[in-house]
């Protein structure tokens, strides 16, 4: 079994479910899991754990994504995007600068109402087999951030931005909710994933690359090590005496490892002959290392 995390290219036309599930094939295993949807007209980066890393998707669900959209101005649609039915359309008679302004007043924080047509359950049902059968129920607002807005290109009525946001923002909402404040109606015409925390497009592999390494035998230069989700983490390394318990998942005492770092940080725990275990935290009143998230590989 593979462990890890592999970097695919979510290609058009895919569900990001359709990747797993071919991804099962190729490795041919059925540990696997995404860390975040996209939409099946969307592309661009969709980090997949394996094996053991598995456990890391709802940490990764919670970084920051950056996106590059074209926002198409003057055009409404049921599922906010051009591939919905059209409910109003305007000739947008804005200025550039107004464009701008408009943009620029969606950057922090700001309450998000889900689309309709998303995987969000209420009461067990996903909104979009709601939406299908012609049923629309009030959602909550969710507060969201957008760190960012970059406007790359402006050919009115299509705006081409680069947006860094939070997790659980909707682009194609945050693109009708611009066109509702600029008063003409807008919808997400292009989307693509251009990184999720330190994974970018740069490095992300098409599902026919993977297939081609897996079968050269050279899958596993694809695959990032679990840890490296918490590179940012102190290293703590455990004595030889105190590998039996690290292994059945037990705390650990301050005087069992090798170099002692007595904070309450969540720290990278490794067996003494370099394995990584998982994470684990200092506890000061009984003086141990307790784990928090074990990914040691069997």
């Amino acid at each position: 079994m593979y462990h890890g995390i592999i970097n695919v290219y979510k290609e058009r036309g895919f569900t990001s479910h359709d990747v797993v599930a071919k991804l099962r094939g190729i490795l041919g295993q059925k540990k696997i899991g995404h860390t975040g949807t996209l939409d099946p007209e969307a592309e661009g980066v969709l980090p997949v754990c394996l094996g053991t890393a598995t456990k890391l998707c709802e940490f990764m669900n919670m970084q920051d994504k950056c996106y590059e959209t074209v926002m198409l101005l003057g055009i409404v649609t049921d599922t906010q995007d051009v591939w919905g039915k059209v409910l109003a359309r305007q000739q947008p008679d804005l200025q550039a600068e107004q464009v701008c302004d408009g943009i620029a007043g969606f950057v922090g924080p700001y309450a998000q109402i889900p689309p309709m047509y998303s995987a969000l359950k209420v009461k067990g049902k996903k909104l979009y087999e709601l939406a299908r059968a012609g049923v629309e129920i009030e959602r909550s607002p969710r507060e969201v951030c957008i760190h960012s807005i970059q406007i790359h290109e402006m050919q009115l009525p299509r705006v081409r931005m680069e947006i860094v946001c939070s997790k659980g923002t909707y682009i194609r909402t945050l693109c009708h909710d611009i066109g509702q404040r600029l008063g003409c109606g807008a919808c997400m015409e292009e989307l693509v994933r251009t990184r999720t925390g330190r994974f970018t497009l740069q490095d992300s592999h098409r599902l026919e690359e993977i297939e081609q390494c897996m079968s050269a035998g050279s899958i596993r230069q694809m695959i990032y090590p679990t840890e490296l989700f918490f590179e940012h983490y102190r290293v703590v390394r455990a004595k030889p005496e105190a590998d039996c318990r690290l292994m059945n998942g037990n705390p650990i005492g301050a005087q069992e490892v090798s170099e002692a770092q007595t904070v309450c940080d969540p720290v990278r725990m490794y067996r003494s002959d370099g394995r990584f275990v998982g994470i684990f935290q200092y506890d000061g009143e009984s003086r141990q290392y307790r784990p928090i998230k074990m990914f040691l590989e069997r």
